[in-house]
């Protein structure tokens, strides 16, 4: 059917984000850092994504396109509540760069040793929170690249760091704040330390 739908111009997205963001229907995903329309048949051409682009590069074009799938749509947010209900995988390496888990969250980024050294870690910071957890000194990864997509890509309210006070995880603090600064948005950043006794040091 012939019907009016979005086009992105690859060319002038920048790969900032917000139109996936702004597509309730999740007709639109963010591949190598370019948005793309993934699903026709969820795009209901009403075009809320196209005011979220900073650079116009979404317009309407009237072409040939699946109809809108109002069931599709219902059913693929359903599932994906479903497989997010709860929040594996947590590994930094492991998880998806754009994902609901993260979004209109408080993340809690932990170093591994943190849970097993703070007795009260689930209940003073996993919570309602996004949880990611890393070890700078085990994975031998730079995660400043991934922290930044995550940053970028998602809806994040603030992110909050947990590490202990031993050398190798100084390291996820200068990650994280280059994650920040890469990712160009506003985030609210905390640390927060553990000591070797598993208490918060003030």
């Amino acid at each position: 059917m012939e019907r009016q739908i979005i086009l992105i111009n690859q060319e002038k997205c920048i790969g900032c984000g917000e139109c996936a963001k702004a597509c309730h229907e999740g007709a639109i995903e963010m591949i190598n850092g370019k948005a793309q329309l993934v699903r026709e048949n969820f795009c209901d051409g009403l075009g809320d994504c196209l005011p979220a682009c900073p650079v116009d590069a979404i317009k309407f074009e009237t072409r040939e396109a699946p109809a809108y799938d109002e069931e599709a749509v219902n059913k693929s947010k359903l599932e994906k509540k479903k497989n997010t209900s709860n929040s594996w995988p947590i590994q930094l390496k492991l998880v998806p760069v754009q994902s609901d888990l993260f979004d209109n969250k408080d993340l809690v980024i932990a170093t591994d040793c943190t849970a097993f050294s703070y007795s009260k870690f689930h209940q003073d910071f996993k919570k309602d929170n996004a949880l990611i957890i890393a070890c700078p000194k085990l994975d031998r990864e730079i995660y400043s690249e991934k922290l930044s997509q995550i940053f970028k890509y998602n809806f994040i309210r603030s992110v909050t760091l947990v590490i202990m006070e031993v050398p190798c995880c100084s390291r996820m603090v200068s990650f994280v704040e280059e994650a920040i600064a890469l990712s160009k948005q506003r985030l609210p950043f905390e640390v927060i330390t553990i000591s070797l006794r598993g208490e918060i040091i003030k």
